[in-house]
């Protein structure tokens, strides 16, 4: 009897050991890793520059505050909202918020100072704003040309010379479309004056010149699509210069252009270029589908500036345009040059002109690529 009590307690104090040992191997053992054993496979992915997290794979939350014009000359920037292609390369981590301009000089003070990340702007602003701070970069095209010069009917303006003591509105000072009119009248050989000697200018809303055109506040205007289509189409005035004659090359320059922050391409360089696909993606479902685009273009600029336009006005305003996400720099710089010589940028001679870091278009040429 005192042989089989031993027997019987030590059995007992077996069983209590594998108890344990079954139960520390629950708590640290393969059923519920250890925090070391889950960190180091972390450490080692963050280490390597190819374990990297895709945007749509990222645990962090981010905000990408994209600015866009109130503007059918902006058509990719709208189909890329519409059709969610910056969802597409963005992934679902990122929160897109869309901030609407009314002109380049906001726009462009807005990058400079970090209250948005990128977007699509007129080249001339861009420009003027990039020599002063240097501190974004122009990523992608997006449309050349689609601007025409209207001139108001019962004018007496039958020709480019006839301006000579007219008034023409330009949408704000310092704009793309102000630099190409004050190209247009020095190869006509006319002068912009503040009296009756040469042309006068005068900064108006393109929305508003419309209203300037029916009350006969002003004469004529170099203007971007739809509004020149659409002063023909009320009777108020006709085209004498169409989009494809107004210089620089012929209507064949950058209009709007895509662009970003130095900051957003350091810490984004990622969400950069998925914004150059979503961009060459979206022009290219607009060139190859065009009619289903035109009502979806008119959504954006519904949602952007509370009213929308009839769809054969957007229709004729888009095949005034050329869109493409190539970059005519021979083109941005002779608007600069333009703009030296009109003052507004300042403490740079026309010699000593260098857009060269302006224009960074490495993502551009690696999505061509198939990178």
């Amino acid at each position: 009897m005192k042989k089989i009590g031993l027997v019987l307690a030590f059995m007992l104090s077996l069983t209590f050991v594998l108890a344990a040992c079954g139960s520390k191997k629950d708590s640290n053992g393969a059923g519920s890793p250890s925090p070391s054993a889950s960190a180091a496979p972390s450490t080692a992915a963050s280490s390597s520059p190819s374990a990297s997290p895709s945007p749509s794979a990222s645990s962090a939350p981010v905000t990408v505050k994209l600015g866009i014009f109130k503007n059918v000359t902006h058509a990719s920037g709208y189909i890329a909202l519409e059709n969610k292609l910056f969802e597409k390369y963005w992934g679902p981590n990122v929160k897109i918020e869309v901030q609407a301009f009314d002109n380049g000089s906001d726009f462009s003070t807005a990058l400079a100072t970090n209250q948005i990340d990128l977007g699509f702007t007129g080249p001339g602003p861009a420009t003027n704003q990039f020599l002063k701070s240097k501190n974004f970069r122009v990523i992608s095209g997006s449309n050349n040309g689609g601007a025409v010069l209207s001139v108001r009917k019962d004018s007496g303006i039958k020709s480019v010379k006839d301006l000579v003591g007219k008034t023409v509105a330009i949408p704000t000072k310092g704009s793309t479309n102000e630099i190409s009119l004050r190209l247009l009248l020095q190869q006509e050989g006319l002068k912009v004056t503040t009296d009756s000697s040469g042309v006068q200018l005068i900064a108006i809303a393109p929305a508003d010149t419309l209203v300037a055109f029916r009350q006969k506040q002003v004469d004529a205007t170099l203007i971007p699509e739809p509004w020149g289509t659409q002063i023909e189409q009320e009777g108020i005035g006709s085209t004498l210069v169409p989009w494809d004659k107004v210089p620089p090359n012929n209507g064949d320059y950058p209009l709007v252009i895509l662009a970003a922050s130095d900051k957003f391409l350091k810490d984004h360089r990622d969400l950069a270029k998925g914004a150059v696909k979503a961009n060459l993606e979206a022009i290219e479902f607009i060139n190859k589908n065009p009619d289903q685009a035109y009502p979806l273009i008119n959504n954006q600029l519904a949602k952007l500036s509370g009213k929308g336009l009839d769809i054969a006005l957007i229709k004729a305003a888009i095949s005034h345009l050329k869109l493409t996400g190539d970059v005519n720099k021979a083109a941005i710089e002779e608007l600069a040059k333009v703009s030296i010589d009109a003052g507004y940028i300042k403490d740079v001679k026309k010699e000593e002109l260098d857009l060269s870091k302006f224009l960074d278009l490495s993502l551009l040429d690696e999505v061509k690529a198939g990178k």
